[in-house]
């Protein structure tokens, strides 16, 4: 999802909360969407870019292994 869109519904609820006298319905939604967000298995952009820096250096790293043994093998 769009950090955008999840500000977005954030800063609306915010607002419609704000005018409505249940207060604590806030919090009681603010730990459902936690529990759904959780269950969805995300990560943040960051964690994400660091992970495919990671693999992508290992991926390199594999070819050059591979491209070593199959010398040696030829020898």
């Amino acid at each position: 999802m769009d950090q955008r869109l999840l500000d977005e519904m954030n800063d609306r609820i915010k607002a419609v909360l704000a005018q409505s006298p249940a207060a604590d319905l806030e919090k009681n939604l603010k730990a459902l969407l936690a529990g759904v967000f959780s269950r969805l298995d995300l990560v943040a952009r960051e964690e994400f870019d660091v992970q495919r820096e990671v693999l992508a250096r290992t991926r390199a790293k594999l070819a050059e292994l591979e491209a070593k043994l199959a010398e040696l093998e030829k020898k």
